[in-house]
């Protein structure tokens, strides 16, 4: 790789600058040569060549842009020069072959996880209390309350040290030395867990349940369900106050979808049956607790990689995602595939103008339609709202060089990698195929990485190239880092750094295979994401109203 730009596709017209470049350089590319215009930074992207109003820009060999005034070689492009566009789509015209990665280093590895009944394996081992409506969040957080220091899972809060030092310097007449406090202890679990087996209590509150429409209501209950089935939960106790619209009966009937008979414990009390506050949480904690003793019989065993379930998401992303964090993880989908694994990539309005090529590695027509089907009902609420995808980038987007949807999505869609798309999934529906899957989510991060812990993902990967400290309550989230800037600015909250590819230092290819040695190490309990440390625990249920 070039160590000041890049070309990634014959076919574009733009280069991207892998490092500060400044006015008047001279650019040398494939015979020709010319100056820049003006200074371009690191993730932005230039013309190679002149381009006309009106003309598209070619990224990633698709359509990112069109210019709104005549390019000259060497300039960069901007808000202001280039406004988005993308190619459009249609029915499936072409039938994609593949060529699975070498897997052969893989293939006798193991992970250590939790065996469940119904054949899915968990890469952690936790106990869910959750509120069917926001009028029981309360009783959840006393609940939350009443566990966590006695069971040995609370969290130390190295900033209670903080304010008491403050409060010992303003009491003592001494404010002037406030500002020079420094806090250097991290965040710290209790390590003397009474239950060995049980990676946590989590305790997921919502703002939904009632009021609303009741197909959110029935919506939410396939996501807590979702969540109840997915692998790295043991069981479950729900509390439900009685009237509202997500009932316990509709949690019920999409457990029973998930799978007949339902094994895992679940235990749903209503307060307006057990009467006073007082007797509906104690006989939550009663339940739950007892619901512990059987959760911490489950041991963690050998379980081939077919077992994993990889949520593919990227958040607070840069012009460096598309090409070094993106593909990497787009390369351990391929290696999880080929090992017979599933993996699923989301947030669909960043996959706007790869749709077609999304449509033609679907294996049939079915699942190509109905991709096309939720990309076109997306975009059109997204209009009839006064919205569209053209508005999805993020001021820190822009700011570091994704300065179109289309770029931005272009970059996003290389997490998944190039393998065959065997199934694609509705917003609540669950993994069911091995193999690349395409969930319908919005772009926002945590509303992603939430329905992909509700489809059954036990691990999510997750690209970021500006930083940001998204995590789930229940699956772990390795966080990836597309420049080693980031890495070492924010060590706290990034896992993996895919920067060396950047500067030539590293392949895709090696960077991938490092990669899933340490989803394998996570995966078994031998490491804890950073995410996980800091207990950031991200829950937001999509309303299915507008969210890009």
């Amino acid at each position: 790789m070039n160590a000041r730009f890049l070309k990634i596709h014959t076919k574009d017209n733009v280069l991207v600058a892998l490092t500060d470049l400044k006015q008047g350089e001279i650019i040398e590319q494939e015979g020709n040569t010319w100056t820049l215009v003006q200074d371009v930074p690191a993730k932005h992207k230039f013309a190679c060549e002149v381009i006309s109003p009106g003309q598209p820009i070619y990224m990633y060999g698709v359509i990112v842009g069109k210019t709104k005034i005549d390019l000259s070689s060497g300039q960069i492009i901007t808000t202001q020069n280039v406004a988005h566009e993308a190619n459009s789509f249609g029915e499936k015209t072409e039938i994609t072959s593949w060529a699975a990665p070498s897997i052969e280093k893989f293939t006798n590895k193991t992970f250590k996880g939790f065996h469940r009944a119904d054949g899915q394996v968990g890469t952690a081992n936790y106990w869910l209390i959750i509120p069917l409506v926001f009028c029981e969040n309360r009783n959840v957080e006393v609940i939350k309350d009443a566990f966590l220091e006695e069971l040995g899972f609370a969290k130390q809060n190295p900033f209670k040290s903080l304010v008491q030092q403050m409060k010992a310097l303003y009491e003592s007449g001494n404010i002037q030395e406030i500002e020079k406090l420094v806090v250097e202890q991290s965040i710290v679990e209790g390590t003397n867990h009474l239950f060995e087996n049980i990676d946590g209590l989590k305790f997921l509150t919502h703002q939904g349940g009632c009021g609303g429409t009741r197909q959110d209501s029935e919506m939410l209950c396939t996501l807590l369900a979702g969540y109840i089935h997915n692998p790295n939960v043991a069981g479950a106790t729900v509390l439900s106050l009685g009237c509202q619209n997500a009932q316990p009966a509709i949690l019920r009937d999409k457990l029973e979808n998930l799978q007949a008979n339902f094994q895992k414990p679940v235990y749903i009390l209503e307060q307006q049956v057990e009467g006073t506050e007082n007797q509906l949480i104690s006989e939550a904690i009663k339940k739950t607790f007892l619901g512990l003793i059987e959760a911490n019989k489950y041991e963690r065993q050998e379980a081939p990689l077919s077992k994993l379930s990889i949520g593919l998401e990227c958040g607070g992303s840069d012009g460096f995602s598309g090409i070094s964090a993106n593909p990497t993880v787009g390369h351990v989908s391929d290696l999880i595939v080929a090992l017979g694994g599933k993996t699923m990539l989301s947030e669909f309005p960043e996959l706007c103008g790869v749709e077609q090529e999304l449509i033609n590695r679907c294996v049939d027509n079915l699942i190509a339609e109905k991709f096309s089907h939720l990309m076109s009902a997306y975009e059109s609420a997204a209009v009839k709202a006064g919205s569209g995808f053209d508005m999805n980038p993020s001021p820190g987007n822009i700011k570091d060089g994704l300065i179109t949807d289309a770029i931005k999505s272009a970059g996003a869609a290389k997490k998944g990698g190039t393998s065959p798309v065997v199934d694609v999934l509705d917003y609540g529906e669950y993994l069911q195929k091995n193999g690349l899957n395409l969930l319908c989510t919005p772009g926002n991060d945590v509303e992603s990485t939430t329905a992909m812990a509700g489809s059954g993902a036990n691990i999510i990967l997750f690209t970021t190239g500006l930083g940001t400290p998204t995590g789930n309550p229940i699956v772990p989230v390795i966080k990836i880092s597309s420049n080693t800037r980031l890495a070492e600015r924010m060590p706290d909250i990034i896992d993996f750094n895919t920067g060396p590819i950047i500067t030539g230092e590293k392949t895709i290819e090696t960077m991938g295979e490092e990669l899933l040695d340490y989803i394998i190490s996570v995966a078994s309990g031998e490491h804890q994401t950073k995410a996980q440390h800091l207990g950031q625990d991200d829950f937001i249920p999509w309303k299915r109203g507008l969210s890009l």
